[in-house]
């Protein structure tokens, strides 16, 4: 299958008719070269159909089954969310293959629909192993966390393919939902947020605004002990404090910034300036204090979660996958919603580094943290290619499924690019055609391939990275800065016009805020959006990353046949020496000792060769 046969759809966030929105996803958007194409053929063609094995082998289509009554036996598996990760699954599967879902996964629609019970209550562990505890253990049962999985995957089916069985079974399990913990049920809210969002696409799919008001009842629900501190406090459920007034992101990363990618849906569909301006307050906290020069998020690795400010040790870093996803995805809505170019940045950042790291580069292995440092003699154990705790590779493979949906909007007056990805996409009064070698190359042509006779603006993110930029149109340059962020040309247009923007990529060392300690007078190389490492597979023999000290970076290659393909950036350095007093770091001058001369690769491509050390934020004299 080649990339213009695949099926286009409108993606996982449709906004609704009435939506407070500044833009709107497009309607069309298909990637078709380049970067972004390579990594989801990877998905479609090695990574989705390893996944369903996957899910096979470690019991969850078996337990399954158990809850259709189809198999009699034990429960497999000691977590209750794992039919998420065969939701997760389904909804990449479903975004793949549109209209060829039931090729592939059909007989998965049918096994999910004979699990759901009568009342449309569906969880297999549940049904299964615990029948007399449903609903009684809200703060690590993941009940409501798992039937949003089971939501985002039917809208998925129902959009790709005008499925309507699985929607079907969501409808009646949001249902189910709502009579349990609407306005007449119970109090209670699950310990991991995803349902608030998932609810609020059902609501947009099917135009139920019973859904959209219950995902707002649970929203208000947090911070009033509801869960309060049980195992881990209650900041680790988001339950400290009212989300309203929350100052900045707390606890587990992943239940945060889903909750938050939830409470932004709801501030677009009912126009609740409270709710989006405490979205905007904390994520300009987070990035200030607590995101890592990747994007990725979470300090802590005994809870997952967010640290201090500006508590973010590189080698000891945790960056879930999970919640380098829910950051794209929060994101993605507060774009939507203020039409702001920082939060399109910060989605770049994390799609290129913090993301695209987290599974190899043949679509085969996943990892589950992402540390920016592996010391010399630490043990590395590399991608997996699963997890008992498997969250992460179906996660990872619906964002990559979906990817192409993150790169343009459009409002009233025009078409606006965030991302940029070769590929076609289209919306409201235009469509346009875009060819670019991004990452690597900074120069991006866009030909406008459809039209309409009145007059509008096309938009184009000035990266915060870039410094200067040039901008032609038919071959005619144009003196145009950047407007809050966006280069904007508006012009009557004609078919087969082209713009082409060339954005000056040039390597950039990078130190970090002095509040950082634990990077303080390290440094890290960049170029364009990618953020650079080194690893000790491409340093001279016997050089150990742990003493390497940078000086200053001397030239970048193109290299075809490194990585896949990458732009990899040469420097100068020495090698530290030991200092007298050896056995005691403290306190003890160590000499700069031979001159060396180190490669950096990009952070998202290692450990695809040999294991070994690797390093983000490197010394500096």
């Amino acid at each position: 299958m080649s990339d213009s046969d695949l099926f286009v759809s409108t993606g996982p966030v449709l906004l609704g008719p009435a939506a407070r929105a500044t833009l709107r996803p497009m309607t069309e958007a298909r990637i078709l070269g380049g970067f972004w194409s390579r990594r989801k053929r990877a998905n479609r063609e090695v990574g989705i159909p390893a996944g369903l094995r996957q899910l096979e082998q470690a019991g969850n289509l078996a337990n399954l089954r158990l809850a259709a009554g189809r198999t009699t036996g034990a429960y497999r598996g000691k977590y209750p969310f794992q039919d998420s990760d065969v939701h997760k699954w389904l909804e990449a599967a479903a975004w793949e293959f549109g209209p060829s879902l039931e090729t592939h996964a059909g007989h998965l629609v049918q096994l999910i629909t004979q699990a759901q019970q009568p009342d449309g209550y569906l969880n297999s562990y549940y049904q299964v192993f615990k029948p007399q505890a449903r609903f009684a253990e809200l703060d690590f049962g993941h009940e409501l966390y798992c039937a949003g999985h089971l939501i985002q995957a039917a809208v998925a089916d129902a959009r790709s393919s005008g499925g309507m069985a699985l929607l079907a079974v969501a409808c009646r399990l949001a249902d189910h939902l709502d009579t349990v913990f609407g306005p007449d049920g119970r109090e209670g809210i699950d310990g991991h947020s995803e349902i608030e969002t998932a609810l609020v696409e059902l609501y947009r799919q099917t135009g139920t605004t019973r859904y959209l008001d219950l995902a707002r009842i649970l929203v208000d629900r947090r911070g009033h002990g509801l869960i309060g501190d049980r195992s881990f406090p209650a900041s680790y459920y988001q339950d400290h404090e009212p989300v309203r007034t929350a100052k900045t992101v707390a606890g587990h990363a992943v239940r945060q910034l889903y909750l938050n990618a939830g409470v932004t849906d709801i501030a677009i569909e009912t126009g609740d300036g409270e709710l989006g301006q405490a979205m905007e307050r904390q994520w300009e906290d987070m990035v200030a204090t607590r995101t890592y020069l990747t994007g990725g998020v979470g300090a802590h690795h005994d809870d997952e979660s967010f640290g201090d400010p500006y508590e973010l040790p590189p080698e000891r870093a945790y960056c879930e996958t999970c919640a380098a996803i829910a950051s794209i995805q929060w994101s993605w809505r507060l774009l939507l919603l203020t039409g702001r170019s920082r939060y399109g940045d910060l989605i770049e950042r994390t799609l290129y580094n913090g993301f695209a790291g987290s599974v190899s580069l043949d679509g085969k292995r996943y990892f589950y943290v992402n540390p920016l440092q592996v010391r010399d003699d630490h043990p590395v154990t590399g991608r997996q290619p699963w997890f008992k705790c498997a969250c992460c590779p179906p996660n990872i493979m619906r964002l990559l499924s979906t990817v192409d949906h993150y790169a343009a909007t459009s409002d009233q007056s025009g078409l606006q690019l965030h991302q940029y990805a070769t590929g076609s996409y289209g919306g409201g009064p235009a469509q346009v055609r875009v060819r670019t070698r991004y990452p690597w190359e900074g120069t991006v042509s866009v030909e406008v391939s459809h039209t309409s006779d009145d007059p509008w603006t096309l938009s184009l993110r000035m990266p915060h990275w870039c410094r200067r930029a040039s901008i032609v149109v038919n071959g005619v340059p144009l003196d145009i800065e950047p407007v809050d962020g966006y280069l904007r040309v508006t012009r009557g247009w004609t078919a087969g016009d082209v713009v082409v923007v060339d954005f000056q990529l040039l390597v950039r060392t990078t130190v970090a805020d002095s509040r950082v300690d634990a990077v303080r007078g390290c440094a890290a190389l960049e170029r364009g959006p990618i953020v650079y490492c080194l690893e000790a597979v491409d340093q001279p023999p016997g050089v150990r990353l742990d003493d390497v000290v940078l000086d200053v970076a001397t030239k970048t290659q193109w290299q075809p046949d490194v990585l896949g393909g990458v732009v990899t950036v040469a420097a100068a350095g020495w090698v530290r020496e030991r200092g007298d007093f050896s056995g005691w770091p403290y306190g003890v001058r160590s000499q700069l000792g031979e001159r060396v001369s180190l490669l950096a690769v990009p952070y998202f491509a290692w450990g695809n060769r040999e294991l070994g050390a690797m390093r983000v934020w490197i010394p500096v004299t």
